[in-house]
């Protein structure tokens, strides 16, 4: 048995941080995440014994999975499938800021502190780079807005090929803030997605596309551009009777000339702006009662791994 873990640091704590993301930003579906400073922070330790001990406090606590069908446990194990280091007995300590099924990334988060502290359990870390980080961070997510943008911080763009699934980071223009407004309820990611349509018009697509890259260019360098940037045709309209209240207010905020977006699969919304707009206050002023209004800012870091 101590021949198959050679490769891991045993008994050792690692620690990461990761923050949580908006994904989509209004026409970058399935492709743009933004990172956002609100963070989720996993302590692993792996041991030659078999078994798995799990403690969530905050955001999930008692509700989550525990022992191996945890997501940051099986996150773990994928990782260190994926360069066959064996698979140990694990301890996580998890304290979790991130809403749960608001839109806000959480189950990309879990997923991303489980690879990224699987990487961090190595004797030879570098045998998981960023790459490969992201093509098994997007395999267990399905999609690599959320997990890149948790992992590299900015703004990232991911596509998926022959090649695998690949992510590049865009620093965001320094001016950018970014407002949320969470609601109390919850959406399920699944629920929200059977709401879209297999096919769409060709029209609608073209009008996202067009926009989507218009998005990259405001988020860059214009964000006087962002109100119309942020448009799209291909998956708000059609989720929109699966948080009413989401897109009521979705619409009096872009109404009010505020760049709002539904934050992933919602029903939490994003409202992206310039500094000097005094966003946050015109949010709380639209938004009214009945919604928390945060702007927790961008991060530029991503995922970070400490050893203890």
């Amino acid at each position: 048995m101590g021949e198959v873990f050679e490769a891991l640091r045993l008994g050792e704590p690692v620690t990461v941080r990761v923050p949580g993301s908006s994904a989509n930003l209004g026409p970058g579906f399935d492709a743009v995440g933004l990172a956002l400073r609100v963070y989720d922070e996993v302590e692993v330790t792996a041991f030659a014994e078999p078994g798995v001990e799990v403690e969530v406090v905050g955001e999930g606590a008692g509700r989550v999975a525990a022992g191996e069908d945890h997501l940051v446990v099986r996150s773990v194990r994928a990782a260190l499938e994926r360069v066959g280091a064996g698979q140990p007995g694990l301890r996580l300590r998890c304290r979790n800021r991130v809403p749960h099924g608001r839109g806000v990334g959480s189950s990309a988060t879990a997923v991303v502190a489980g690879v990224v502290a699987g990487r961090g359990l190595l004797q030879q870390p570098e045998l998981l780079d960023d790459v490969t980080v992201v093509e098994v961070a997007s395999d267990l997510e399905g999609h690599p807005d959320n997990a890149s943008a948790s992992l590299l911080g900015g703004l990232t763009i991911g596509w998926s090929g022959p090649g695998g699934t690949r992510a590049v980071r865009v620093e965001p223009h320094p001016e950018i803030v970014a407002v949320l407004c969470i609601p109390d309820e919850e959406l399920a990611t699944a629920r929200a997605r059977a709401m879209l349509p297999g096919l769409v018009p060709h029209a609608d697509a073209a009008f996202t596309a067009g926009r989507a890259a218009l998005l990259v260019e405001a988020m860059t360098r214009r964000p006087d551009l962002l109100l119309p940037a942020t448009q799209e045709k291909l998956h708000q309209g059609y989720r929109a009777s699966a948080m009413p209240e989401t897109a009521t207010l979705l619409e009096a905020l872009r109404s009010a000339g505020l760049a709002a977006v539904v934050s992933g699969a919602g029903p939490s919304l994003l409202v992206l702006g310039a500094s000097d707009d005094r966003v946050e206050q015109r949010v709380r002023d639209v938004a009214g009662a009945g919604w928390e209004v945060r702007a927790p800012g961008i991060d530029l870091h991503g995922a970070l791994l400490t050893r203890v």
